[in-house]
């Protein structure tokens, strides 16, 4: 089913009633990707019990107004002006769409959120954003929003100059980026991450290091994160790999 919530078009998979644990979750696409991309593993996810949602991202799906590769090209050339605005608004969405799914279908406040990417970037920060978001699963994701060290996909060896953020962007940096608001998690949110060991884009050393410095700050919250590294993988290896993607699926529907 379609809705639209304060303007935001939503994409809703039902479980069949034998089935229904009554819980809701959220899958958040990558890059580029939209709602409709992501239908497929909703519907793995209302197999599994769930009422499963997905959103299209500030800037993306029936909210853009740019090709995928226009997209990609403004963002790019300006990372920190054109993601940070693009990962916090899409973080508010989802609040606001979480409030309407909980009434809506009646489900329970313990919602388990993922996504690709992107989509993984975007759910960490739900979950220190709303305290409801009480699992994730984020595959070739980062809770650190500078990603440091981050080369182009196209180009390992190139590692991309990302500008300066806009005032917005900075301020939405601030106010939700996981790594520089570690109180966030201090109540300890379940979060794995799949990662590519190999991934030069979304380097895996800023999980390691979100779990170190949560560490440092909330031991026992720090204890419920898990770093998966996948050998050999590289950023769009791990995100198109079915195995990691049902690792993932496994992991929320527990």
């Amino acid at each position: 089913m379609r809705e639209v919530v304060d303007s935001i078009p939503v994409l809703v998979a039902r479980p069949d009633p034998a089935v229904d644990r009554r819980r809701l979750a959220i899958w958040l696409p990558y890059f580029t990707g939209t709602k409709e991309a992501m239908a497929p593993t909703l519907e793995r996810l209302a197999r599994r019990g769930f009422t499963a949602l997905s959103l299209d991202p500030w800037q993306h799906g029936e909210r853009g107004t740019e090709t995928g590769d226009e997209l990609s090209g403004r963002v790019f050339a300006g990372f920190r002006r054109g993601m940070w605005p693009i990962l916090g608004q899409t973080t508010l969405d989802a609040l606001r769409v979480l409030d309407w799914a909980i009434d809506q279908f009646e489900v329970s406040a313990d919602v388990v959120a993922g996504g690709i990417s992107m989509g993984g970037d975007i759910s960490v920060a739900l979950a220190g954003a709303d305290h409801r978001v009480r699992r994730v699963a984020a595959v070739v994701a980062t809770p650190d929003w500078t990603r440091p060290g981050m080369a182009s996909i196209a180009d390992a060896s190139e590692v991309l100059d990302q500008g300066e953020p806009s005032g917005y962007a900075a301020w939405l940096y601030r106010a939700l980026d996981p790594m520089t608001n570690l109180a966030r998690f201090t109540h300890g949110p379940a979060i794995r991450f799949e990662l590519g060991a190999a991934d030069t884009h979304v380097p895996p050393h800023s999980a390691f290091a979100f779990v170190d410095a949560l560490r440092a700050v909330a031991p026992l919250a720090a204890d419920r994160v898990q770093v998966i590294a996948h050998e050999g993988m590289g950023h769009l290896d791990a995100a198109r790999d079915e195995t990691v993607l049902a690792a993932a699926i496994t992991w929320l529907a527990e």
